[in-house]
């Protein structure tokens, strides 16, 4: 009797009836301010720099937040399947609140790059747990509408993001981009406070919080993203500092390894490596995170210097894939009912591996709509990869484990995003440095081509190294494509309803 109310417990919903449209809202809402906060910043540098100064460090007004979200989606993720979803959600969505209150009021550039810390420290709450959250409120069948969601409300968020801190900007004052997330984050957390109510769960009797773990896997994260995310730009990649940071990282993977082991409630459980099909995943959107960096980061830079075209058409370039995407995804329920969740997901990746391959192809210096079509054509494979993965996953285990699941795959994804910035960010440099015979790097280049003193061979080098990126990327969805392959069960595991 004590164990089918227990396992009763394990797969109850939220409480829904009625609500369930304004949990949705609110998680809707907490993932725009999320995906928003990740770009808004970029367009807005110019003004915060006149503003603040600090020129020299200001690049760590995205890398702080990006190095906060990411080695803290595993501890949060520990946490929701620890203590529930909304303690969690609404604890984040403060932090995320006072660290853009915070960020308004900054003083200097130091200030607001700690405040952005604080931000990024919220944000990770947002991210894994809106993602695990979707997972309860539905059951498997309806799970594709609520994620094609949220996946709509990122890519638009992730692309508006730039224009409106532009606009923001040029026609108010730099701190109403960190302001204007106060009045949508309260509605999210007035609605989340309100209106989601999870079913009583049997609580652990003295439940840890394996706060030595957590401490050792930010740290770790912590160095290892520092050292990718700045070498190669704040000092050379075998300079001193750089090497003393891989160095530190490695030490503390030790580290993390030896603490984790001995826990009673690891941050990071074994068995998220031990189970094929949540390796496997971790693996694949690892390598998704990898890829997103070649459009994301390069293609604007080659439809503005390469195409000719003004930012805002450079930037439409890049966002017919929101278009995709999402409707790609809401169907993608449609093929893995028939086919399953690592055929679709294969099916996906190959597709984009193909289309990533033809990029180099495009004849120089071509029209808009060649990359235009190659980027909608991107995001429908992309749409058919990634939620049957998240969907599947999710699918595999029970309530209890959810949020750390969720979490691994979100922190496999951001690190291979990060990753890649350094690793394509070293290649189109290197390909550049190749092409014009000198140390030449793709900013320097850029602003050269802005000002009107670049020749024609800079605009073909920069289309040599674009295209060498996205060699890299097809390499990177190949590889996804073998991980799914050969450590993706044909059929997962996935539990009843």
């Amino acid at each position: 009797m004590g164990s089918t109310s227990s396992a009763a417990r394990e797969t109850a919903r939220p409480e829904t009836t009625g609500r369930r449209g304004a949990v949705v809202a609110a998680l809707m809402l907490s993932m725009a301010l999320a995906a928003l906060d990740a770009t808004i910043v970029s367009t807005a540098v110019p003004q915060i720099v006149g503003d603040l100064g600090g020129f020299s460090v200001f690049s760590w007004l995205f890398s702080g937040y990006l190095l906060a979200v990411t080695v803290t989606l595993p501890l949060y993720g520990k946490l929701s399947d620890t203590f529930g979803r909304k303690p969690v959600l609404v604890a984040g969505s403060v932090l995320f609140l006072l660290g853009s209150l915070l960020c308004a009021l900054a003083w200097n550039m130091g200030a607001l790059i700690a405040f952005r810390v604080v931000q990024g420290l919220g944000g990770g709450a947002l991210q894994g747990t809106v993602q695990t959250l979707a997972a309860d409120l539905y059951p498997l069948k309806d799970r594709p509408k609520i994620q094609s969601k949220l996946s709509t409300v990122w890519a638009v968020s992730a692309v508006a993001g730039p224009g409106l801190g532009g606009v923001l900007a040029a026609y108010a004052d730099w701190r109403w981009i960190f302001l204007v997330n106060l009045p949508i984050g309260a509605v999210a957390l007035w609605l989340i406070v309100r209106h989601l109510h999870e079913p009583e769960r049997e609580t652990v009797p003295h439940a840890r919080v394996d706060w030595a773990g957590a401490l050792a896997v930010f740290a770790c994260g912590g160095v290892l993203l520092t050292a990718l995310v700045q070498g190669g730009v704040a000092w050379p990649w075998l300079s001193a500092p750089s090497l003393a940071l891989f160095a530190t990282g490695l030490a503390l993977v030790a580290v993390v390894v030896l603490v984790e082991r001995r826990a009673a409630e690891p941050i990071i459980p074994g068995w998220v490596w031990r189970r094929r099909t949540i390796a496997a995943v971790n693996l694949a959107l690892g390598a998704l995170g990898l890829l997103m960096v070649a459009p994301t980061v390069f293609l604007p830079t080659y439809a503005q210097s390469v195409l000719g075209l003004a930012p805002v058409a450079a930037g439409f370039v890049l966002s017919v894939w929101t278009l995709s995407w999402p409707v790609s995804a809401a169907l993608s329920q449609h093929v893995y009912r028939r086919i399953g969740f690592r055929n679709t997901a294969m099916l996906g990746i190959g597709a984009a591996a193909l289309i990533l391959f033809a990029f180099p192809f495009l004849p120089y210096p071509g029209q808009a709509w060649q990359p235009t079509l190659l980027m909608l054509l991107l995001g429908a494979a992309l749409g058919l990869f990634q939620l049957p993965l998240i969907v599947g996953v999710q699918s595999t285990v029970g309530w209890a484990e959810r949020g750390t699941t969720t979490a691994s795959v979100l922190f496999c994804r951001q690190t291979g995003q990060t990753i890649g910035a350094a690793v394509f960010g070293a290649v189109a440099n290197g390909v550049l440095a190749a092409r014009l015979g000198g140390a030449s790097d793709l900013d320097s280049v850029t602003r050269a081509l802005d000002s009107g003193t670049a020749p024609e061979a800079t605009r073909r080098a920069i289309a040599d190294a674009v295209h060498a990126v996205y060699l890299g990327a097809s390499c990177a969805a190949a590889v996804a494509f073998l991980f799914l392959l050969f450590l993706a069960p044909r059929t997962f595991p996935v539990l009843k309803d």
